[in-house]
């Protein structure tokens, strides 16, 4: 057998063993990512109640205990009402109850909407009156560092605590994101209804305000049945 023969085949087989023991990791640190993945996703859902601080870190086992405690992962139909699980709907929605003494203290909707680069994924949290915002969090994203990338700092997710989804009348009107600064652009009686823009990333407002449109007007069903007083 030649030598140039014999390298084709050393190189083959190499890249034979490389591609296996590739498969092999991928498929051996898939459930560790999938746990990692869920893990995310309630921290997230946890911040999004003030049940943690993005600030501080919190190993495994203690946000599973705080989710398990607090949280309780629901379903609801398009009338707005409340399922142990999906029923036979298409149009049934994923929901997250946090509990507080057995009492719904807010709800949580997932929000996926989209980003300039791509999906924005994360949590909105509404008090049970079924118009206030308690918060806010983003875990996935593609926006540019430094500009739309900021959707995922404290300072632009805080400015959602206390608004409001309906006006002053009581109608739907949604969360939107403002061109600049509230107080200098928006009338005093939409405030509520606005937080503050992230200079350079008008897109990224955009497309976000939109998509937080869409998915609260999905949830709109639920949340007039807590204004009206009539989940517990």
């Amino acid at each position: 057998m030649s030598n140039s023969i014999k390298t084709l085949v050393f190189a083959a087989g190499l890249c034979l063993i490389c591609s296996i023991l590739l498969t092999a990791a991928s498929t051996g640190l898939k459930s560790f990512q999938q746990k990692n993945i869920a893990l995310d996703k309630q921290k997230n859902i946890l911040k999004s109640v003030g049940l943690v601080d993005s600030q501080q870190k919190y190993d495994a086992d203690r946000i599973e205990k705080l989710f398990s405690e607090n949280i309780k992962s629901v379903w609801v139909d398009s009338a707005g009402r409340i399922l142990p699980s999906p029923g036979i709907s298409e149009k049934d929605l994923p929901i997250y109850l946090y509990l507080k003494e057995d009492a719904i203290e807010s709800y949580i909707v997932p929000i996926d909407s989209r980003g300039l680069w791509g999906k924005i994924l994360g949590y909105l949290a509404i008090k049970n009156d079924g118009s206030t915002v308690s918060g806010f969090s983003v875990y996935k994203h593609s926006e540019t560092p430094g500009l739309g990338g900021e959707i995922e700092r404290n300072w632009f997710q805080k400015n959602f605590v206390g608004k409001k989804i309906v006006d002053r009348q009581g109608d739907f009107v949604s969360i939107s994101i403002a061109k600049g600064t509230v107080k200098e652009i928006i009338s005093k009686e939409k405030r509520l209804n606005y937080v503050d823009g992230i200079s350079g990333a008008t897109l990224t407002g955009k497309f976000l305000s939109e998509g937080l449109k869409d998915v609260l007007l999905n949830y709109e069903p639920v949340s007039v049945r807590f204004r009206k007083n009539q989940i517990r």
